[in-house]
């Protein structure tokens, strides 16, 4: 999916905190969001995921504005994601679940993300009482397992150990090799966005820097 910036602003009454001309995200690619605390990368993520609509200017999605059909195509990782009070694999599923895929090909799916992200022990596991770093690795399983042309990862390996970054790191390379979806990345970690990205895009006061 490609993703066209135009002119956008954000306040929070009289203070701005973007202030974005253009800026273009590249079909198929990884694009990663780098910069200060309080630089607006979250702010524009969550603008460009459709979950805060308060914003001047304009973006477009493959040439269109944001619609149903278009968010049913997305999804988000936050970096405190939320669960279901259910298992892991139920939360896994929950997805496709809601896309009405048969169960022999939702079984393979969860089972296939689940082992790529060696998350299997989890399975039966309740959502709601994993770790933070847990709860980090199944999001971005239910995440993945539906293939969505557009994944915005918000922080996504924030609270994991530094081992298992690698196994994160992998899986969403593989999915954007697999499936060509379009990735946009949020991350503090320059080394973690020269290792994942395509493009990094550095922010700093609301504005694209460079």
């Amino acid at each position: 999916m490609d993703i066209q910036i135009r002119r956008v602003k954000k306040f929070y009454e009289d203070n701005q905190v973007l202030d974005i001309d253009e800026l273009s995200i590249e079909n198929g690619k990884i694009t990663g969001i780098t910069g200060p605390n309080g630089c607006g990368k979250t702010t524009l993520l969550n603008i460009i995921g459709g979950l805060d609509k308060k914003f001047l200017g304009e973006i477009l999605y493959d040439n269109e504005k944001l619609n149903k059909a278009i968010k049913e195509e997305m999804t988000m990782v936050f970096q405190k994601p939320y669960l279901l009070k259910r298992t892991v694999y139920e939360n896994i599923e929950y997805p496709l679940k809601l896309r009405c895929l048969c169960k022999k090909e939702t079984k393979k799916r969860v089972l296939d993300v689940m082992e790529r992200l060696e998350i299997t022990d989890l399975a039966d596991k309740k959502g709601h009482r994993l770790s933070g770093g847990e709860s980090q690795k199944v999001a971005l399983a239910r995440a993945l397992v539906f293939n969505p042309e557009l994944l915005l990862l918000d922080e996504p390996t924030s609270n994991i150990d530094t081992e298992y970054i690698v196994t994160m790191e992998k899986a969403i390379i593989q999915f954007n090799l697999e499936n060509k979806g379009t990735i946009i990345i949020v991350t503090h970690n320059i080394e973690q966005s020269e290792r994942l990205c395509h493009t990094v895009v550095n922010m700093n006061k609301g504005k694209v820097i460079s």
